[in-house]
């Protein structure tokens, strides 16, 4: 049992425990604001990262000292790993229609994988500064968008379209005969009315710097679609 708790096996211990830490603090952000991917997987891809690069440095040590003839490449193990995050990372991506979603989780993925391979290597510091690099896009980024958003005169509006009736395609074409500019557009929601016919529900971050209060007003009104904005 002692010759198991060698040196090598509480350095294997310790990058691990680190790379929870790390990739978990990012998990959180994510969990917070509520997205596909959160903390545990976040969690998960971090350590099944660094376990793959532990495993490329430490896992055929044996061999190597006993077979000078053996040629080995440390690096092929983790490039997998790098490769093979991409299908994690595109399931995390929603696309509905025009609304595209989780990219930023998908690119939050790869990379606590490359942290994990980070870490597993012995690269401490560099590990630290990243996830604070990491952290600080995530966080006051978004942050500084929304005041952007802000200074742009840009406004989210709520919308219900009636299948029967129109969609969503032509409540944009409404819009921008009135120089409304929509940036963004995400379905929230879809039910069914009373006679079966089913609306659905988006949200629309627009552009209304081109337009008048006054001509906002009449977009409102003629067109019954519109719920609010606010």
């Amino acid at each position: 049992m002692l010759e198991l708790l060698n040196q090598d096996t509480y350095t294997m211990f310790a990058r691990i425990f680190i790379a929870t830490l790390l990739c978990g603090v990012i998990g959180l952000e994510r969990e917070f604001k509520n997205h596909p991917a959160g903390f545990r997987t976040h969690l998960l891809v971090g350590i099944g990262s660094c376990l793959m690069m532990i495993l490329s440095l430490y896992g055929f040590k044996s061999y190597i000292d006993n077979d000078p003839n053996i040629r080995f490449d440390p690096a092929r193990i983790p490039s997998y790993v790098i490769s093979g995050i991409g299908f994690l990372g595109g399931g995390t991506i929603l696309v509905k229609g025009a609304t595209v979603r989780g990219l930023t989780t998908a690119a939050s993925i790869w990379i606590v994988a490359g942290l994990g391979l980070v870490i597993g290597a012995g690269m401490y510091v560099v590990a630290f500064f990243t996830t604070a690099m990491v952290l600080m896009c995530l966080i006051f980024l978004n942050q500084l968008e929304n005041y952007m958003n802000v200074k742009r005169a840009r406004r989210k509006m709520k919308i219900s379209v009636d299948s029967r009736k129109t969609t969503i395609d032509q409540v944009i074409q409404k819009l921008t005969s009135y120089d409304v500019t929509t940036h963004k557009i995400v379905m929230t929601s879809c039910r069914k009315d009373k006679d079966s016919n089913v609306v659905f529900h988006y949200q629309l971050d627009i552009d209304i710097s081109s337009v008048s209060h006054t001509d906002l007003e009449k977009i409102l009104v003629e067109n019954h679609e519109v719920e609010k904005i606010f």
